[in-house]
């Protein structure tokens, strides 16, 4: 656990190391938020990292919406998750799906990339397997930018909850 202080007091290389993945394979929003330091309390650190993300370009906020794997898909059967994502995704079941809902999880991500090009996001610390699934669903009637705006809301989400459990108190 590390403390706001701590954190505060980190070198620029320190804070990113220490931070960078919150959000999936995007440092440079640790980057970003460590520019905003100090931090008075976690919330005001979980919003610098907000800004981060939000002050990026849509072409970045797409990339990091890309980075997130599919929920229950390829790279969870074959162990290629971060250690993150594969604990969140083994919090809602998802690494014990039967045969049928392995598929129905298979067919959700395909329709849902056919129609967004981009992966279904959601904080799985939040849902269960059957959540996910109503969840998608009742998204598959979102426009694609209701869509990007849905998915980095759960993105927030997914690295507010990192950052609670990395933080002194921050539960």
């Amino acid at each position: 656990m590390t403390t706001i202080e701590e954190a505060n007091a980190m070198s620029r290389e320190e804070f990113v190391e220490r931070f960078g993945g919150l959000y999936e394979h995007s440092s440079w929003i640790a980057e970003g938020a460590g520019r905003e330091r100090p931090f008075g309390n976690l919330e005001d650190m979980r919003r610098a990292f907000e800004r981060a993300v939000e002050g990026a370009s849509e072409e970045r906020k797409l990339g990091l919406i890309r980075t997130h794997p599919d929920l229950a898909g390829k790279a969870a059967v074959a162990g290629e998750l971060t250690e993150e994502s594969a604990s969140e995704q083994t919090s809602a079941g998802l690494d014990r799906l039967s045969p049928e809902e392995f598929e129905r999880f298979t067919r959700m991500n395909e329709e849902y990339r056919r129609k967004f090009e981009i992966p279904m996001v959601v904080c799985v610390r939040e849902h269960t397997k059957e959540s996910i699934l109503e969840n998608a669903e009742a998204r598959l009637a979102n426009s694609p930018e209701e869509e990007i705006r849905t998915a980095l809301g759960e993105i927030h989400k997914i690295a507010g909850l990192r950052l609670g459990d990395m933080i002194e108190g921050g539960k």
